[in-house]
């Protein structure tokens, strides 16, 4: 798969996340954890494979593209204050629902930027095969790529690259940890 359909794919896995927790109702808070637990996952993975590949990627073939990478860079961070701040919430929180809705607004207003303003400008410079070999790299990427928003690390090359490869680790682990507890309580 070439970078950029990977990059839709991945929005649109997240689009439908936001579609489902839109179809909840105001109790069903287990649910609503357990999709916005998904939609941080994702977002994670997403970001940080967009920050450590395809950003820097997209800047050396099409440099006219710099503008749009900085802004995106910027939309992230946002992002992931938004999702670390969901990440602590409980749904019970009445602000729950409403911090959703500000992601889901931030998230869309980045992917119509994205596919509709720079992507094909990346597709023309980049060419078919480099996609190809950069979207290969971007899936492997993903399985070590951290799951949680990290907003005060490094979102450009090198650090990113460090940074992103151990919180990668430690939130695999975290999870790990988190599924066994619960696990453990079941019994």
């Amino acid at each position: 798969m070439d970078a950029i359909t990977l990059l839709k794919a991945d929005h649109k896995t997240v689009s439908a996340l936001f579609k489902k927790f839109d179809k909840l109702g105001d109790r069903a808070e287990k649910s609503k954890k357990e999709i916005v637990e998904k939609i941080i996952e994702e977002l994670s993975i997403h970001a940080a494979i967009e920050e450590q590949l395809f950003y820097p990627a997209a800047l050396e073939c099409a440099p006219d593209t710099k503008d749009h990478i900085l802004e995106s860079l910027e939309e992230h961070h946002i992002v992931k204050w938004v999702l670390s701040e969901l990440d602590d919430m409980d749904p019970s929180d009445g602000r729950y629902d409403a911090k959703v809705t500000v992601l889901k607004e931030n998230v869309e207003h980045h992917v119509t930027e994205e596919e509709q303003d720079w992507f094909p400008m990346v597709r023309e410079a980049m060419g078919r095969k480099a996609l190809q070999e950069l979207g290969a790299a971007m899936e492997k990427a993903k399985k070590t790529a951290p799951t949680r928003p990290h907003p005060r690390a490094p979102d450009t090359p090198p650090g990113n690259l460090v940074v992103g490869a151990a919180a990668g680790v430690v939130d695999r682990a975290r999870k790990v940890g988190k599924d066994a507890v619960k696990r453990a309580s079941r019994r």
